[in-house]
């Protein structure tokens, strides 16, 4: 039988095998136990989805048991993207919400994800405990099976439009005015961000170019996720139309980026992260923390010396990042793999804001990204970076980490950090990371020098001592 279980960003499975109606009803219920239990009943919760197949029927199914519980459900009226509902919740002051997404995971899988009353990602005491009461439940149907037919309070599920307010919000934190006159390229992946990330550009006076600017639950056939091997059509249009000033583009619940730059060049999420704590700091002079994941650039850290600024390292997962958000401890936050957010925003991945902050340092550096990366590196020294899935059977990588090198790639080893996964401080300041999937057979590896050849060196270091 099929086992709950959340990950990094709530509990994801392929559809009509472990993600199913049933399963949605049990977790819904498991969630209900727990808002109860804290005494938040009257409060409500959110319901989201995006563009997934089932995806509203999924978020009406959660209401009705919401509903059924005596909790009131705010469903929203089209699919949405995943910082609006995290806005919504602190807006309302709700118990939580309830997001029907897998984010940048293949067309075959939906994930039902849990949101705290604080807007973030629930964190791991959270979901652990759901998780318990989800699992106490399945295959013995004790769980509340209820529909409107059994007395269920239809006025406990309200329908609402979440989108006015949400653009509002982001309209006051970035500089719209400056991108007045601008061409911008934006890739949606049939996604959430239609009518959010495009709406803003247009009201702005930009002229925007649109792709995939329509719900498709397949995708087109690939992961909605914005990586460079994913936005072809974008890069394409970049580098053969001269007058467009940036590509953007978001993923399937819009709180991952990707950003193509003048000439079609794409731009790693870890240097746009260093880049706009960099712009932050000189422009709107904001003074506070920055945290990064344990698999997020060191340019990041780099950019923090230079402005005195302290950096806060955590595991993966943007949980942890939005608690800091939430505790006002950062300017901003934000993990390798295409999520940030920033001072006084929701404590949530949000690929819109992303996008229009990159566009309005665009528009006001006068300068293409490329150029602005260049003249950080010029300041505080180039860093280059580089993730790599490693397939692997067998559990003798186990073995190895128990028993670390003293050097690696030629280089000593100066710290350990085993906050997630395993990783490697070396003595020049470059550095590794080894973390093995909980749910396949795949170690993901990551590598950071600062030259070209470094980064080579530690890649071929990395794989021969994971497949050893």
């Amino acid at each position: 039988m099929t086992k709950i279980k959340f990950g990094t960003s709530g509990w994801r499975g392929i559809l009509a095998d472990e993600f199913t109606f049933e399963n949605v009803r049990i977790v819904t219920q498991a969630i209900c136990d727990h808002i109860r239990e804290k005494g938040e009943r009257e409060k409500g919760v959110v319901i989201g989805y995006d563009t997934r197949f089932m995806g509203r029927k999924f978020a009406l199914e959660s209401a009705e048991i919401l509903a059924a519980n005596g909790i009131k459900a705010f469903l929203c009226k089209r699919d949405v993207p995943t910082p609006v509902i995290a806005f919504e919740i602190i807006r309302r002051k709700a118990a939580g919400g309830i997001n029907f997404t897998a984010s940048h995971n293949p067309p075959e899988y939906n994930g039902l994800k849990f949101s705290s009353s604080w807007g973030g990602p629930a964190l791991p005491e959270t979901t652990g405990e759901i998780e318990r009461r989800a699992n106490e439940m399945m295959g013995e149907m004790t769980y509340r099976e209820l529909s409107l037919k059994k007395g269920m309070d239809e006025r406990l599920i309200e329908i609402i439009e979440p989108k006015d307010t949400y653009l509002k919000e982001i309209r006051e934190k970035v500089d719209v005015k400056a991108l007045k006159g601008m061409k911008i390229a934006v890739d949606h992946l049939y996604g959430t961000s239609r009518d959010y990330l495009d709406s803003v550009l247009k009201e702005a006076g930009c002229e925007v170019v649109r792709f995939h600017e329509y719900p498709d639950p397949t995708f087109g056939g690939k992961p909605p996720e914005p990586s460079e091997e994913n936005i072809h059509d974008l890069i394409e249009k970049v580098r053969s139309d001269s007058s467009i000033s940036i590509g953007l583009a978001t993923d399937g619940d819009a709180d991952r980026f990707g950003i193509v730059d003048r000439g079609g060049v794409y731009i790693e999420p870890n240097y746009i992260v260093a880049l706009l704590l960099d712009y932050l700091v000189r422009m709107r002079k904001w003074s506070g923390g920055v945290a990064r994941s344990v698999a997020t650039t060191h340019l990041i850290d780099r950019v923090a010396a230079r402005h005195g600024i302290e950096v806060y390292e955590t595991p993966v997962g943007f949980k942890y990042i939005g608690e800091l958000i939430s505790e006002d401890k950062l300017i901003i936050g934000g993990e390798e793999s295409a999520g940030l957010t920033i001072k006084g925003h929701v404590p949530e991945k949000d690929g819109i804001l992303a996008c229009l902050l990159v566009a309005e340092m665009v528009a006001r550096e006068g300068k293409s990204v490329t150029e602005m990366l260049n003249d950080l590196y010029s300041e505080v020294g180039t860093v280059l970076t580089r993730r790599v899935n490693i397939h692997l059977e067998g559990s003798g990588l186990k073995d190895r980490l128990k028993t670390l090198p003293s050097s690696f790639a030629g280089l000593k080893v100066d710290k350990v950090v085993t906050i997630d996964g395993t990783k490697l401080i070396l003595s020049d300041g470059s550095w590794v990371l080894i973390r093995p999937s909980g749910t396949e057979p795949v170690v993901r590896f990551y590598a950071e020098s600062f030259s070209q050849e470094g980064l080579e060196k530690l890649t071929e270091a990395g794989k021969a001592f994971i497949l050893g």
